[in-house]
C-alpha cells in the first residue's frame, strides 16, 4: 500500500497543561477501500480491536537536536506483525504527541493515553484507544525514554 495515499492529522497536542486533552491522531485513506479493510481484519473478517494492534515510529536516522528527521509510523497487527498502513512523518511531529498522550495519561491515570481514528475518504472505518507508541532508532532498538510505555508493562 503507497504510503502517499494517507493524510494524517493530529489534535490535542498543546501546551495548556490546566486542561489537558487526549491527543488524537487521524489516518485518512485515499486508496482502494478494500486493500486497507482486508489489512485492518482478523481471519474471521472482523476488524481489529485496539488490543489486536501496535503503533511504532521507525526513525530513518540518529535522533539528535541538530535538525529534523525523518521516520516511518507504521501500524501492524500485534498477533502477525504484519503491516496494517505505514506513512513518511518526521520526529518533530511524532514525539511531541507522544509528549502529549504521556502527559494525558499521568493527569487523568487514564489507561487509554491517546486515539487513533483509521477514515476512508472522510468516512470513520475504525477508532482505537491506545496505551503504547514505541519509537524504533534508525538500528530498529526501542527507545525507551522517548515511546510511551504504560508503567508495569514489560517488553
Amino acid at each position: 500500500m503507497r504510503r502517499d495515499y494517507f493524510d494524517l492529522t493530529v489534535e490535542g497536542v498543546s501546551d495548556d497543561a490546566d486542561d489537558p486533552m487526549m491527543p488524537l491522531v487521524r489516518i485518512d485513506f485515499h486508496g482502494p477501500e478494500g486493500l486497507l479493510r482486508e489489512r485492518l481484519s482478523n481471519a474471521d473478517g472482523k476488524l481489529l480491536s485496539a488490543a489486536e494492534i501496535d503503533v511504532a515510529l521507525r526513525l530513518r536516522e540518529p535522533l539528535s537536536d541538530g535538525h529534523d528527521i525523518e521516520g516511518v509510523v507504521g501500524v501492524t497487527n500485534r498477533f502477525t506483525g504484519d503491516f496494517v498502513l505505514e506513512l513518511n512523518e518526521t520526529a518533530a511531529d511524532v514525539l511531541p504527541f507522544i509528549r502529549a498522550a504521556r502527559e494525558y495519561g499521568d493527569a487523568t491515570d487514564d489507561e487509554a493515553r491517546y486515539r487513533v481514528e483509521i477514515d476512508i475518504d472522510g468516512e470513520r472505518l475504525v477508532s482505537y484507544d491506545k496505551g503504547t507508541f514505541l519509537v524504533y532508532d534508525h538500528e530498529g532498538n526501542l527507545l525507551r525514554g522517548e515511546s510511551l510505555i504504560p508503567s508495569g508493562v514489560e517488553l
